[in-house]
Order: C-alpha cells, then structure tokens, then sequence
C-alpha cells in the first residue's frame, strides 16, 4: 500500500481488549490528558505572570510545558476519538502529521532538557558569571536551535518512513502512527530507513544525551568540594526535578525504541508513559519541588481571592 494506491488510509486498533473496555480506555485517556493540560497551561501561565520567574531556568521550564502539551496534543485526541469508533482509522495524511508532529517536539525536548542541564551546570559550576553566560539571547537561540534541530529530525523520519511501499495490511498495530509498527508493514528495503535512524542518533539524540550527562558529571563533582552538608543538599536540590524529568523521559523512549520488546502491548503500555503520564508529571515534579513556582502560585491565588473580596 502507497500513497498513490489509492489506499489512503490506516487502520489502528490500539489496544487489543474486549470492546466493553474501549469507553473505560476512553475515560481514562481522558482524565490523563486533562491533567496534561491543566498542569502544563498553569505552569506557562504561572512562568508568564511572575516576573520573578523571568529567569534562563523558568524560560526553558516553559517551553518544556508547551512542547510536552503539544505532542501530547499529537497523539491523545486521535487515540480517544479511535477508542470510540468501529472503524479506528487514520488518513495515510494525517498518519504522517501526527509522526512529524510527534518526532517534532519529542527530539525538541531531549534538546531543551541538555539546555536546562547545560544552565545548571553554569549555575552551580560558575555562579559568579551565571548572568553573562546565560544571557537571553543565549537562551533564546539555544531553545531556537532545539526547535531548528526537532524540525530537521522530523522531516527526515517522514520522508523515509512514508516514501515505503505497504504490503497488503494497512494495520499499525499501535494506538498511534508508530514509525516501528509502520515499517513492520512494508514491503520496501528498510535499509535507507535504518541508516537515516542511526544518522540522527548519532547527530542529533546523542549529543544532547552527552551534554546532560557531561554537565552532571561536573555538577557532581562541583558539588562534593562543598564542605557543608546542607550546601550540597541545597545544591542538589537545585537539579533533582530535572534529573527525575530526564530518567523519565530517557528511560521509557528507550526502553520502547532501544530494546523494542517483543510483547506488543508492553510497548503500548510503556509508549503511555511518555506520551501521557511524563507530560503529566513533569508540571507537578516542577511544582512540588519548586519554591519559587510554589511561591507564584500563591500570590496569583492570593490575588484572584482579593479581587473577589473586593
């Protein structure tokens, strides 16, 4: 099946349970994906509306809420809409815009997390000179840069995952527009498609993971030469909600795309997490551990309740 074959479409069944399951997968996709975007949208509000959070750290924490919105967005809609309906079917057009979209933000992400851990490192490594080193114009081109590099990466999956020739199934045995489960239907030489994979990984996936990795190699080692306990407590502290973000970003796309386990509806389960739940939780993981986030909500909410005394 092409493009041009006059099959214009895919068919996803999402997860193989008993049809009377479908409305519960429906409600609960539902209740995650609202708290994606309740978490996501007030922590860009919160950012937005504190000017004492106009710093390098909460620019970048705003734009991880609005990328993790975003391809969450790209995926949980269509899959609620599909939980609902008999045929489950995608247009082979909007299969491609949902795989672009989603390659989009989610390579974006792993850019602007190494960005969060490269300002951590400056501002536990050299604090004096935090200010001239992030500057807002370093901070823009570098989230800029993330976008730029996200762009680059989806366009190049795209165009060779959808330049394939399909075999006689138009079956993608996902809940999503999985470049995995997409090419398992193809009938081309896949060749191409696992030399573009391992160009990215190496060009574009591996540098960020070496950035984040290098920077807390120094951190860490910056933050045992603190003589007092609560001094490297206070510093650490400073990096956990990232390091927490990070494990649960790296460790379930890797696990899906890494070790492809064999048990398709594992690979769904797991594909959740970092559609659905890490979204979820990476406002919360800010929020909680986060004094000054939790210190701007309570003047917006003390200022909403003043207004209505008055």
């Amino acid at each position: 099946m092409s493009y041009t074959s006059g099959k214009r479409y895919f068919v996803i069944p999402g997860n193989r349970v008993r049809p009377e399951l479908h409305t519960l997968l429906f409600l609960l996709f539902l209740l995650v994906y609202g708290m994606v975007l309740l978490g996501n949208i007030s922590m860009i509000g919160i950012i937005v509306a504190d000017s004492q959070l106009n710093t390098p750290m909460y620019f970048f924490l705003g734009n991880l809420s609005f990328i993790d919105l975003s391809y969450s967005t790209a995926i949980a809609p269509k899959a609620m809409v599909n939980f609902m309906s008999e045929k489950k079917t995608i247009s082979f057009v909007g299969c491609a815009a949902q795989f672009f979209f989603f390659a989009l933000f989610i390579v974006t992400e792993g850019f602007v997390l190494a960005a969060m851990a490269y300002d951590r490192f400056i501002a536990i490594c050299n604090p004096l000179l935090y200010s001239v080193h992030m500057s807002r114009r370093l901070c823009t081109q570098l989230v800029a840069s993330s976008y730029f590099c996200g762009w680059i990466s989806s366009i190049l999956q795209v165009s060779v995952t959808f330049s394939v020739s399909f075999c006689a199934s138009r079956v993608i045995d996902h809940f999503y527009c999985d470049s995995y489960q997409i090419e398992k239907i193809s009938c081309s030489n896949l060749s191409v498609n696992k030399m573009v994979s391992l160009s990215l990984a190496a060009c574009i996936i591996l540098p960020s993971i070496v950035v984040i990795v290098v920077s807390y190699m120094y951190i860490v080692t910056t933050v045992l030469k603190i003589p007092s306990s609560e001094g490297r407590k206070t510093a650490f502290s400073t990096c956990s909600s990232h390091l927490g973000v990070v494990s649960l970003l790296y460790g379930t796309v890797s696990f899906v795309y890494l070790t492809r386990p064999n048990n398709p509806e594992l690979r769904k389960v797991v594909s959740v997490f970092y559609i659905l739940v890490t979204p979820m939780l990476n406002p919360l993981i800010y929020s909680l551990r986060n004094k000054d986030v939790k210190q701007a909500l309570r003047k917006i909410l003390w200022k909403k309740k003043t207004k209505v005394l008055l």
